[in-house]
């Protein structure tokens, strides 16, 4: 299980027959954290509050996914 934090965003592109869509999960407010897990053949990304409590949640089968690309925010502040 990985953890990502406020402004990262994890892109999924995936095997639609043929053709690759890609999918964007992003933490979209403060204290919120984005969660990829993998397990009996399903890669899901959620978008999670402070809590734990699922805010999105995307499902794909791990068959179908090409790549799972993590952008995660510069927390560096200019003059650092």
């Amino acid at each position: 299980m990985y953890f990502f934090v406020k402004g990262d965003r994890v892109e999924i592109v995936i095997d639609a027959g043929g053709t690759p869509r890609t999918y964007e999960v992003i933490a979209t407010r403060a204290g919120r954290r984005v969660e990829v897990t993998t397990g009996r053949g399903i890669v899901e990304v959620s978008e999670v509050t402070r809590t734990g409590t699922p805010v999105r949640t995307a499902r794909f089968m791990s068959n179908r996914v090409i790549a799972l690309v993590e952008h995660p925010v510069d927390e560096r502040r200019p003059g650092d």
